[in-house]
């Protein structure tokens, strides 16, 4: 089955198996970079990393119009829930949210989460399973030994890493983590969005992993 995968700039993507789509961490409004706006998207589902505006971004005014089901940690879903969200999927690291595509898992991640000073839980990454595909989505975070553990369980084939540094893992740390992860294809984000995020990345040279560096707007049709 076929996947189109859309990257929305920073750490958001869209994925449509021609049936469902599923955007993950759509932050759109304030993104210097993007070229889609909130009301560009379609989608029957949503997945958030965690709760920083960077990544939480334009969610609510993007469930609301597509009447689409918020997936995320516990304390995102019960913020969304107030906001008058009625689709939420709350899970939290270690668990698995199964959906109409496959399903969503979620992975530690290191970092911190909340958003507008309100506490968002613990900040994930996310194995997706969709159209054929397992894709893991590392959210924000540091290098940590057990991505090994994620590769060697989810075998992810695509992997979505981010590389911009001071706030995450860098080009060098990213690169050890496409090489325990082990995915076909490795994908970095989270970098020169802003002033403070590098926007050189010639370091991220993983051994036995393709990089594919995709620009704001670009589809991949992987098959």
């Amino acid at each position: 089955m076929p996947l189109t995968i859309t990257y929305l700039g920073h750490s958001g993507f869209l994925f449509d198996d021609g049936t469902h789509s599923l955007a993950v961490d759509p932050f759109l409004t304030g993104n210097p970079l993007a070229v889609h706006k909130p009301d560009d998207i379609t989608c029957t589902n949503i997945a958030l990393t965690h709760g920083h505006e960077d990544h939480f971004g334009d969610t609510l005014p993007i469930a609301k119009q597509n009447n689409a089901t918020v997936i995320a940690a516990f304390e995102i879903c019960q913020y969304c829930a107030e906001q008058g969200i009625e689709k939420c999927d709350p899970g939290n690291p270690g668990g698995r949210i199964y959906t109409d595509f496959g399903y969503v898992a979620f992975t530690p991640a290191f970092h911190s989460s909340s958003y507008q000073g309100r506490y968002m839980g613990q900040p994930c990454g996310l194995v997706i399973s969709m159209g054929g595909h397992k894709i893991y989505h590392a959210g924000d975070t540091a290098l940590f030994s057990d991505m090994k553990l994620i590769g060697e369980i989810g075998k992810p084939d695509i992997a979505m890493l981010p590389v911009g540094d001071r706030f995450t893992m860098g080009p060098k740390l990213a690169t050890h983590a496409a090489e325990w992860v082990k995915p076909k294809v490795a994908i970095p984000i989270h970098y020169k969005t802003f002033p403070l995020l590098t926007d050189d990345i010639s370091e991220f040279k993983p051994k036995g992993v393709e990089v594919k560096e995709m620009q704001p707007g670009e589809q991949w049709h992987c098959g």
